[in-house]
């Protein structure tokens, strides 16, 4: 046997059913589809799960849940898991270069599972209480750096500002 000598059995492959190419073929005229009626026509069918106009069930039953867009954006780590690092400074880098987390998470928070016996110093990424106090009994500290508060939109106070020359202009 060789490579070139290898074929389909014989019958296992036909050729494609090619519809609506004259009378002779078999399939012409109405090409399988009948006479008249919404399925006869092109474009004349139904996506899936209509019910003939009644409401189908997908939208009578409940909505329920949610899927956060955002749920693979912070990675878990675990005390457990700092502990047999080699690194003592550990940020999300450290954390990805180790494995612990996944390369597409945008940041990681420490919980409090498993124990932590060796001073770590935390960089940049979100702690538990429980996990904080565990990183402090043991040495360790954590380093986080606060967000700026945007600043807050004073409506009310433009309104009033405004009302008060207008009251002064008519008194």
């Amino acid at each position: 046997m060789r490579l070139n000598t290898l074929k389909p059995a014989p019958g296992s492959k036909k050729d494609r059913h090619r519809v609506g190419r004259g009378v002779a073929s078999g399939w012409g005229k109405t090409a399988g589809r009948g006479h008249k009626g919404q399925k006869a026509r092109s474009g004349g069918f139904h996506k899936l799960g209509f019910e003939g106009g009644q409401m189908p069930l997908h939208r009578r039953l409940p909505k329920r849940g949610f899927n956060s867009p955002t749920r693979d954006d912070i990675g878990e780590v675990r005390t457990g898991d700092l502990q047999a690092m080699q690194a003592t400074e550990i940020d999300l880098n450290a954390l990805k270069e180790a494995g612990i987390v996944s390369r597409k998470v945008l940041a990681a928070k420490v919980i409090l599972s498993g124990k932590l016996e060796r001073k770590v110093s935390l960089k940049e990424i979100g702690v538990s209480k429980g996990a904080r106090a565990m990183i402090e009994a043991a040495g360790g500290s954590v380093q986080i750096t606060p967000k700026p508060e945007a600043p807050k939109k004073e409506k009310k106070a433009k309104k009033a500002k405004q009302a008060e020359p207008e009251a002064e202009a008519k008194g």
